[in-house]
């Protein structure tokens, strides 16, 4: 990546993504945070230099640096990601640390963040905005929808499907062929071995319903 990027949330996600980005020597230029106390900090001497909306600071984008949005909420992502799409004509790069594994022959859309040790194998498929916590697993075809976050250690199996929004806890395991709904949330350390409806939230061994 030839520009420096401006990262929006300089919260965990933003940790995270700087660390995603300085393993792999690209410059960080700032961090954007809407808290204040933040605000005219440095995180691992990059400085946090205002809020998501600076606009003096957002002009750069495209032409003299990239950005990757790392709001914790994934609403928020989601509203700055359209805001940048349409008043600056600009996509999310990819946050990919040099300690994860992507197959060349994955897709990924636009604004994912891929963690230290993380696999995505081959024909899996990412929409916009997913995260990929450290040592996760997207096996082959795989396909997780927009704004997906899949927790470290968990697995997704081959040929699962992942509704947008949804959510797959810490050390989970989803068996190959499952079918995960929009918005549905699988508990930390679950194994589900049915489809889960959107909206719904599982937990345990086998996963159900609470």
């Amino acid at each position: 990546m030839e520009n420096p990027v401006i990262i929006l949330g300089a919260q965990s996600l933003g940790i995270t993504a700087l660390d995603a980005f300085t393993s792999n020597d690209v410059v960080v230029y700032c961090l954007l945070d809407d808290d204040a106390k933040l605000q005219n900090t440095e995180l691992n001497n990059v400085p946090v230099m205002g809020n998501t909306e600076d606009k003096q600071l957002l002009k750069l984008l495209g032409k003299k640096c990239e950005v990757f949005v790392a709001t914790e909420d994934s609403a928020s992502r989601r509203s700055l990601t359209n805001m940048l799409r349409e008043e600056y004509q600009v996509a999310p790069v990819n946050s990919i640390h040099a300690r994860g594994s992507v197959s060349e022959h994955a897709w990924l859309g636009h604004g994912n963040l891929i963690s230290a040790g993380a696999i995505v194998a081959s024909n899996a498929k990412l929409g916009d905005g997913c995260l990929i916590g450290p040592n996760a697993v997207v096996d082959v075809k795989a396909e997780l929808s927009d704004y997906v976050q899949v927790g470290a250690g968990a697995i997704i199996n081959a040929d699962v499907l992942v509704g947008e929004g949804a959510f797959i806890g810490p050390g989970a395991v989803v068996v190959a062929g499952v079918k995960i709904g929009a918005k549905a949330r699988v508990g930390a350390g679950s194994v589900v071995v049915a489809d889960v409806p959107a909206n719904q939230t599982v937990f345990g061994n086998p996963a159900a319903k609470i």
